[in-house]
């Protein structure tokens, strides 16, 4: 259980995922709260200095340049506890993540006919 501060970080971050994708479904994957749309979506946890936000390399790629202050890699970004966090553009990062699993079922569903 985490400090009741860092839980209201992650019930604001959830919500703001939920917000951005309302058909994702919520699952446990990689010992992380995950939404899921026709794949996984975006992950997220808690640690000790930061939150880790895991939206797959594509939604760090597409958003480096927002992305550059903070510490990342190639699929992670990590969102310090000591600041506010980005939901406009974690919103952004999370809508881009809903289309572009949308476009590869449709295209996979599409190979099939």
């Amino acid at each position: 259980m985490f400090p009741k501060d860092i839980q209201k970080i992650l019930e604001k971050l959830r919500a703001s995922i939920k917000d951005a994708a309302p058909d994702a479904k919520e699952k446990i994957s990689y010992q992380m709260p995950t939404f899921y749309l026709k794949g996984n979506l975006v992950h997220f946890a808690a640690h000790k200095n930061h939150i880790g936000f895991y939206p797959q390399p594509s939604g760090i790629q597409a958003f480096k340049n927002e992305l550059s202050i903070y510490e990342s890699s190639k699929g992670s970004v990590q969102f310090p506890l000591d600041k506010p966090l980005p939901l406009k553009l974690i919103s952004r990062i999370v809508k881009f993540r809903v289309a572009e699993n949308l476009e590869r079922a449709e295209q996979k569903s599409n190979r099939k006919e």
